[in-house]
Order: C-alpha cells, then structure tokens, then sequence
C-alpha cells in the first residue's frame, strides 16, 4: 500500500465517490511539484497514487481533488470546481487523508 491513500465519500447520496482524479504535490521553491496521481476506485479509494514502500521527503504537501466533473457527471450543480488539502508529512509513517464531500460543503481529518 501508498504511504499516502485516500478515501472519498459523497455525503450527499451516502456513496463511495468513484472517478475523482486526484493529484498529489510537493511544495518547493519553485511552487508545486506533482508527485502523484490517481483516480477513486468504485469504494471511493486510492491505495496506489505511490509506488509501495516509496517515502516521502518531509515537507508540505497539496492533494487536489477534481469535484467539478465527478458532480456534472451526475448532473448536481456544485459549488466547488475542485478541493485543495495541504498538509504537512514529518515522519515516514502512513497518512490517510479523506474527504467527505457534497455540493455545496467539504470536510476532511487526519485518518488512520
């Protein structure tokens, strides 16, 4: 498994959000570095945006989630195109970061 996953779930139809590309990037000086991508599997998840076993350098670090297209897909106006979720990775430990997402909110936390 990643170092880093994701689970995305759509809080408005209580679904698994599958087919939201996400990108994953390093802040350095000259802006963002992209160091990852994937896209949600049908259980809303991403086990392999990094190989296995690659280690991430300390740092800061963005996940941008595509929202806009997963909502027109389904024909829901949403409020918001993407959502952006910057973070800081300290240690070599696994970081799980989730978003619960609807049209018109978002919410994540530090998972497990």
């Amino acid at each position: 498994m990643s170092r880093i996953t994701t689970h995305v779930l759509d809080t408005s139809s209580g679904r698994p959000a599958s087919g939201i590309s996400i990108q994953l990037f390093l802040k350095n000086d000259d802006g963002w570095k992209l160091t990852g991508e994937g896209m949600t599997d049908e259980n809303g998840r991403i086990s392999d945006m990094l190989k296995t076993g690659e280690i991430l350098e300390p740092g800061i670090y963005k996940m941008k989630f595509e929202t806009e297209l997963y909502f027109k897909e389904k024909d829901i106006k949403s409020f918001y195109p993407y959502v952006e979720i910057i973070f800081n990775i300290d240690s070599e430990e696994h970081y799980h970061i989730p978003l619960l997402l609807s049209p018109y909110g978002y919410s994540t936390y530090r998972g497990s």
